[in-house]
């Protein structure tokens, strides 16, 4: 296949030709922003086993984790025993500006690291997912929650827009805390931004169980994995995910940033890096309270077997 050019050693195709649907964007509009922002955007990719979202033309957007045959061989890799699909997964590692023009050339859209470094979790994360799309507003009060539970405990988090309907807030660890440990603390914290306001602010797992509010999703401790600050998204208008000051909140719209608009509102900036606070040791009362917390996954998946067992009227 003929390239319309090469950066970096790397040939770009077709760049002429539309991102995915509603996207209002081109592959070199795709190819063009992760240039610009790959000095932001390779920071927190680096060293972190790597899934994209890729969008080929007449196809449903597809997750890819394990590495395709034809990859070069100058892409770093690392393989991972994977426990849902029992089977060895060579992820990616996108290291460098290289690495990421082949990925955007692949039409990876959006970028997933784990949210671990070898074997340590560096984040704790808490996902604020409106019930709504246009329910922003409800996912920035609830931040205000979560920003109140962390202020209570000690510790001090960055926040980033989602890039589709809510926020993303992460608290950096110290090195060294255990997954379960972490898993824990992440659940006692969206425990106590509930408690603050639960008319607002659920932790209920089960969609139905919801009733309209913002849900505190503490799951992503672990294995899991959370797009990556300034990814591009699959979604109408090719939206990013962009860090933004707290107080700032209230101001913004995730429509507010693009593949269009991002790399001239970053300016020569770095927010995510400058907003990150330094990791943090988790504090024993917070680990101890969510361990007394059921797994959120394990308790619906018997609260949903239940549900069923009794429509069924056993």
């Amino acid at each position: 296949m003929t390239s319309d050019e090469t950066r970096d050693g790397v040939p770009l195709t077709n760049l002429g030709g539309p991102l995915f649907d509603g996207a209002n964007a081109t592959k070199r509009d795709l190819v063009d922003y992760l240039d610009a922002v790959r000095d932001r955007i390779l920071p927190v990719l680096r060293d972190r086993p790597l899934s994209v979202l890729r969008v080929r033309p007449g196809q449903a957007p597809f997750m890819q984790k394990n590495v395709p045959k034809y990859t070069p061989s100058w892409v770093r890799t690392v393989s991972v025993w994977a426990e849902t699909s029992h089977r060895q997964v060579s992820y990616a590692l996108c290291d460098d500006r290289r690495t990421l023009l082949w990925f955007a050339n692949q039409r990876a859209v959006e970028y997933h690291p784990a949210l671990v470094r070898g074997d340590h979790a560096t984040h704790l994360v808490l996902d604020l997912d409106p019930p709504e799309d246009n329910a922003f507003p409800l996912a920035v009060r609830a931040a205000r929650l979560v920003r109140q539970a962390l202020d209570e405990a000690g510790l001090a988090g960055a926040v980033k827009t989602s890039g589709a309907k809510g926020l993303h807030i992460f608290v950096p660890v110290a090195e060294g805390v255990a997954m379960e440990d972490l898993a824990a603390a992440t659940r006692a914290l969206a425990a106590r931004a509930e408690r603050v306001d639960p008319a607002l602010a659920t932790t209920a797992f089960i969609r139905e169980d919801r009733e309209g509010k913002v849900f505190l999703d503490s799951t992503r401790a672990g294995g899991a994995t959370v797009v990556a600050a300034y990814s591009p998204r699959v979604r109408p208008g090719a939206p990013v995910s962009f860090p933004v000051a707290w107080e700032d909140l209230p101001r913004v719209s995730p429509a507010d940033f693009t593949v269009h608009t991002a790399a001239r509102l970053l300016g020569d900036g770095d927010p995510w890096a400058e907003l990150m606070p330094p990791p943090q040791r988790l504090p024993d009362d917070l680990v101890e309270q969510g361990h007394t917390i059921p797994v959120a996954r394990v308790q619906a998946m018997h609260e949903g077997k239940r549900r069923a067992r009794a429509r069924r009227g056993e």
